[in-house]
């Protein structure tokens, strides 16, 4: 299973989402009041291994989730992350990132840093066409609860009250997808 990550910014908090490559469904949700999502990732994908009950095998996150932290985090051991470096405009090329060891990247040092690694194992044919996937996965969840659901900001103050906003947004775009489908949840 993929699972994809992004933020959508609501006044001054952000709403956090994993969403199911094949079922296109959110499968892990939350809120912070951080500015970026650097300290996101690690939270968000234990969260994922949490309500899926299994361990997903690979993961794409834009650049906002990339430092040299979370890529070399031992709790993302054992999986293919896929984080982009840098901001891109869309169908410009992405450099990505992943998490697999140094010494598996022919042609690097094994003291190259993990940002250098993980460019080099990304810029290939098939990283890029895995990362791309990511704008067709989570971001479509993110413009269905905005565009025609209208849920463009939080009503409620504190963090508490604004996450019990969002989990029932998250919790209605899934239920969304199961009508649509004709109620017969896809085993993903």
């Amino acid at each position: 299973m993929i699972r994809e990550s992004a933020s959508v910014k609501f006044r001054c908090a952000f709403g956090q989402a994993a969403v199911d490559r094949h079922a296109r469904v959110i499968v892990a949700a939350a809120v912070t009041q951080q500015v970026n999502d650097k300290k996101q990732l690690v939270p968000m994908w234990e969260q994922v291994k949490i309500m899926t009950a299994s361990q997903p095998q690979q993961a794409t996150a834009d650049s906002g989730y990339f430092s040299e932290a979370n890529v070399t985090d031992p709790k993302l051991e054992g999986f293919d992350l896929l984080v982009a470096l840098d901001r891109h405009k869309h169908g410009e090329e992405v450099r990505v990132a992943t998490g697999l060891p140094v010494q598996n990247t022919p042609g690097l040092s094994p003291t190259a840093s993990a940002a250098q690694t993980l460019r080099a194992k990304l810029n290939t044919p098939q990283g890029r066409a895995v990362y791309k996937m990511r704008q067709a996965v989570v971001e479509p969840v993110f413009g269905q609860i905005k565009e025609p659901r209208g849920f463009r900001r939080f009503l409620l103050r504190g963090l508490k009250q604004v996450e019990g906003e969002w989990h029932p947004i998250c919790a209605t775009h899934n239920l969304l997808k199961l009508y649509q489908r004709g109620g017969k949840p896809q085993v993903a």
